[in-house]
């Protein structure tokens, strides 16, 4: 039982010398999404610190194993929709990206866990439909143009 607690611990701190990326590369502001005052607040606390290189690093997120799982989540959720680089996306991966928000922000983002440690992102109804209604409009003129 000893050598096993022993052996967990020592793991334990062997494992804080595994780096992880917790960087917020730098990027160019104009390239960034443009966000109507009203909305600009809601997509900040409840997605920058997934969809952005705006990231908020939090306490645990230097602890492993948290530190594996924040930053891997963190990488996935940039390579999926990131608001820094905006402007770097076509037309069509804007309006595919403005679409999957859409529906995304109904119900399943942001996800659990993270509102669980940060309850300023835990969106009201009324938050969501106000970002739907957004992205709506964005998607509606996008479908419009297109079709003209």
């Amino acid at each position: 039982m000893k050598i096993t607690l022993i052996t967990l611990i020592l793991i334990f701190i062997g494992m804080q010398f595994i780096p992880v990326d917790r960087t917020n590369p730098e990027f160019d502001k104009s390239k960034e999404i443009f966000l109507p005052e009203h909305i600009k607040p809601l997509i900040k606390d409840a997605c920058y610190d997934c969809h952005s290189y705006e990231t908020k690093w939090p306490w645990y997120s230097s602890i492993a194993p948290m530190s594996y799982s924040v930053s891997k989540n963190v990488a996935h959720a940039r390579q999926g929709l990131n608001f820094s680089i905006w402007e770097d996306y076509d037309d069509e991966t804007k309006h595919k990206k403005m679409r999957e928000l859409f529906r995304a922000v109904y119900a399943a983002m942001p996800l659990g866990d993270y509102i669980r440690f940060h309850a300023e992102a835990d969106l009201t109804k009324e938050q969501r439909t106000l970002i739907r209604d957004w992205a709506k409009e964005i998607i509606d003129a996008k479908e419009m143009s297109a079709s003209k």
